[in-house]
């Protein structure tokens, strides 16, 4: 649907344009209007309104006709997408298909989208830990990618403004590789998650097992009051939308937010095609669309514009960006817009059963997940084969199962006296990989996409790095489980493709030089100054923790910048 009268290029003419309307998208709009900006903010998928858009949110199970399950025929029409944790029957809606949406695989890449008005805010896993300083100088400290252009001090005050907004649970753990932040009090570590947590303190320096930090209202502020906003309710059904505004999503708090201050217009059903670069003024002037329900093209128009499609479909609009000034994408002078992509290793898990504390279980539910073990590996000093390492989640659980073998009054019997299972224990490894010039996306050549865009290549993949640090942690890991007590412990490597991890990276990365990187420490593009990237796309390098909370705060300090050198004239 259109909300602007597209004849008049006045009324198409913003303060601001936002490309996305996901995490980061979201949080510009409410940065750009809180500031006083007209802002236009433009989603190529369908709208989602909080509360009215969450069709599945209060069904119970048996009200869905194939019990949560994905039916076969969905599964195989949509190979890719189907690989997600989250895509479920309560939750597919969220989700794109494969076949509207193809894209081209020189090497298998699963591409985790959802397109709609706040993207994949609403499914995301809701886990936030800030950076380190030892996460900010590793690639100027260990020789690869480039040198990021900011410190964790640059950061940190940007983190207190987004948590304290957002609402972040956890605790106040001290530790120097993974800062402390705005808290609300954490969801607790059950007894068996405690007891690893003490071995792992015990019998190794550096090395911790916290309570895992999550975007939940545990203890709502009044700042989540006035959102409309109230306490989580530990449904863990997050990803069909939660009607509490329990956990952050763009939807229940930003873009409310900003529609409130009444200088937002949100523009879905449109796809962006490319940033108009004027080449005879040296800026960039608006963008190009095609309304996906009209299939027209129209042209919007602003002063700042702040790319923030998601890390890969940020590479594509700026590659498809062309012009005479910038022929290979607009700000391209360095040639590295859709190299040095990368992402995060989750292939490897591993499990275990555990027989003490048997007089427990465990009741209720953490929306958290349980534990959080921050990186440990060559963080003050490179200690390993591999550069770098890799955080892991833990968790712990015991639960009542049941006999279903026998018929009639046996089975009955059976299912009548149900009996606690062992302690079950597991991990999972969240690795970061180096960004490589190899690793690209690019534009083919020859096909093109229902709404005249051409089709974004993979070439993305592993390497020795990846495969040496995945070792070390089958090792630590299982080295700490036995020192638990843990049995039967098992390892698995999923041999899962990149992307499925939903953290792609890069592309787009921040840097010092202009002659190695597209932005500078303000997320502002080096060779034009009027463009700004924030969501994934910008960064440099990937560390190990879950990136959202990382691009909300790099937005927010992004916008007041921008904001301020608009007023003194030097973006115009």
């Amino acid at each position: 649907m259109a909300y602007l009268n597209t004849d008049s290029a006045k009324q198409n003419t913003f303060d601001a344009i936002i490309i996305g309307s996901g995490m980061s998208g979201g949080w510009a709009a409410k940065e750009f209007t809180e500031k006083g900006l007209n802002t236009l903010m433009l989603e190529r998928g369908r709208d989602v309104k909080h509360l009215k858009d969450y069709p599945t949110t209060n069904m119970y199970p048996w009200e869905f006709e194939h019990r949560g399950e994905v039916p076969y025929d969905i599964q195989q029409a949509n190979p890719v997408i189907s690989r997600c944790y989250a895509y479920r029957e309560d939750a597919m809606h969220f989700f794109v298909k494969d076949t509207e949406h193809p894209y081209v695989q020189d090497k298998p890449f699963d591409w985790i989208r959802g397109y709609q008005v706040g993207g994949k805010s609403l499914m995301w896993a809701r886990q936030t830990q800030r950076w380190s300083e030892y996460d900010f100088e590793g690639p100027a400290r260990d020789g690869f990618a480039v040198d990021w252009p900011i410190r964790y001090k640059d950061l940190a005050p940007w983190y207190s403004y987004v948590e304290k907004f957002a609402g972040i649970s956890g605790n106040k753990d001290g530790l120097d590789n993974l800062p402390d932040g705005e808290f609300l009090p954490a969801f607790p570590l059950n007894s068996v998650e405690r007891h690893f947590s003490k071995v792992v303190s015990g019998n190794y320096t550096g090395r911790n097992v916290i309570s895992a930090r999550c975007a939940h209202l545990s203890v709502p502020q009044p700042i989540h009051t006035e959102q409309g906003r109230v306490m989580c309710q530990k449904r863990i059904l997050c990803q069909r939308g939660c009607p509490f505004g329990g956990y952050f999503s763009a939807n229940s708090t930003v873009i409310p937010w900003a529609l409130k201050t009444g200088k937002l217009t949100l523009r879905p059903h449109s796809v962006v095609q490319e940033v108009i670069f004027d080449d005879k003024k040296g800026k960039a002037t608006g963008v190009r669309i095609m309304d996906t329900e009209t299939k027209q093209v129209m042209e919007y128009y602003a002063k700042v514009i702040f790319v923030n499609a998601a890390a890969i479909n940020t590479n594509l609009v700026l590659l498809n960006s062309k012009s005479q000034r910038f022929p290979n994408g607009l700000g391209n002078d360095s040639g590295v817009l859709g190299k040095y992509v990368a992402f995060h290793n989750y292939s490897a898990r591993i499990s275990a059963e555990y027989d003490g504390d048997m007089d427990l279980m465990t009741d209720g539910r953490n929306p958290a997940g349980g534990g959080y073990i921050p990186r440990f590996r060559n963080v003050k000093k490179q200690e390993t084969n591999f550069l770098r390492g890799y955080a892991a989640g833990f968790s712990a659980s015991r639960w009542a199962h049941s006999d279903e073998s026998g018929v009639g009054k046996s089975l009955k019997d059976n299912l009548s006296n149900p009996s606690l299972t062992n302690w079950k224990v597991g991990s999972h490894m969240m690795g970061e990989t180096i960004p490589k010039k190899s690793n690209t996306v690019t534009l083919d050549p020859n096909q093109k996409d229902a709404w005249g865009v051409p089709l974004l290549k993979f070439n993305i993949s592993y390497d020795d790095n990846d495969a040496k640090m995945k070792q070390d942690y089958f090792e630590q890991m299982t080295e700490m489980f036995t020192k638990a007590g843990f049995k039967n412990i098992q390892t698995y490597d999923s041999k899962q493709a990149p992307g499925l991890d939903i953290h792609e990276m890069g592309g787009v990365r921040m840097g010092n030089d202009p002659k190695t990187s597209m932005l500078n420490k303000w997320n502002q593009m080096h060779a034009c100054n009027n463009v700004f990237v924030t969501d994934g796309a910008c960064m440099t390098s990937t560390s190990t923790q879950n990136p959202s909370l990382t691009y909300m705060a790099l937005t927010a300090r992004a916008v007041d910048y921008a904001v301020s050198e608009m007023k003194k004239g030097n973006i115009t």
